[in-house]
């Protein structure tokens, strides 16, 4: 049987599959509070304190629980995600691409690289379409209290997750594996069959991976600033285009032409493999 080559399609979350940070649909509102004043004490406690911007807000939402009396839970997280907005067109997203990736002969998997949080993309409509959500969570306690952090994904370690996809070491906790040393053509998702898609500066550091190893990278953007349009002017991503997931957007189009590029890729490479065997 041939083997189906596997094309990675890694999100952000905030910003690029949902409308604004996803704490501000319902954990501030719960605390009494909006979310300017959450995100600036976060900054503040964060510029105070000399802390990484994931870990400061990750405190923050801690802090406030517990100056409120209202326990961080893991149930109420995961129950927040169904009042998550998307862009246009997500929800519809992930069959219709899967769909033409299987008409061009090949597997799409997605991904989520994210510093929001696990718990409540969870709970989100569109989490079954994941095959791995890779994202900040909390550990909890027998009674299902938040106590610690289990994972944290800041702007620069997202990278280590793409190379887990890469190699298919999906469990965080295997580090072994994952720094072992590994041909290029054993490698489960080969980089130049991945696809990137962000929403700005903080996913840069994944956004340069696809561009030094052969993936594709794509800003979205709900407004078109500089801040965007230096992303691309200064190499940083191949697209930018409106966060507009609906058929025929740029978006659509783009993602369909880059799958029908890597699958031809591989099916041309396939061929020089066995031509390569052949004269062996």
């Amino acid at each position: 049987m041939a083997h189906t080559p596997i094309i990675a399609i890694m999100y952000d979350f905030d910003r690029t599959l949902c409308t604004k940070e996803m704490q501000d649909y319902r954990f501030i509102p719960e605390l009494g509070m909006n979310a300017g004043e959450f995100w600036d004490e976060a900054n503040r406690i964060g510029e105070q304190e000399n802390m990484d911007s994931t870990l400061a807000y990750l405190y923050t939402m801690v802090k406030l629980s517990k100056d409120k009396n209202i326990p961080i839970k893991r149930q109420n997280l995961v129950e927040q995600g169904s009042s998550v907005e998307f862009f246009d067109g997500v929800s519809e997203w992930f069959d219709r691409i899967n769909k033409y990736g299987r008409e061009q002969g090949v597997a799409v998997e997605h991904y989520i690289i994210s510093s929001g949080l696990k718990e409540i993309i969870e709970g989100t409509p569109i989490s079954k379409y994941f095959t791995r959500i890779f994202a900040c969570e909390f550990l909890y306690d027998e009674n299902g209290n938040a106590v610690w952090l289990k994972t944290a994904v800041n702007y620069t370690n997202k990278t280590q997750f793409v190379y887990r996809i890469n190699k298919g070491v999906l469990d965080v906790s295997n580090d072994s594996d994952l720094n072992r040393s590994m041909p290029e053509d054993s490698k489960r998702i080969p980089f130049n069959n991945m696809i990137y898609i962000g929403d700005g500066l903080s996913d840069v550091p994944c956004m340069k991976m696809m561009k030094s190893y052969g993936g594709k990278a794509i800003a979205v953007y709900q407004h078109r600033d500089k801040k965007v349009e230096e992303l691309l002017r200064k190499g940083r991503v191949d697209y930018i285009y409106p966060a507009d997931y609906t058929q025929n957007s740029g978006l659509d189009r783009t993602v369909k032409n880059i799958l029908k590029k890597m699958a031809v890729s591989d099916i041309l490479y396939e061929e020089y493999s066995k031509q390569l065997s052949s004269l062996k």
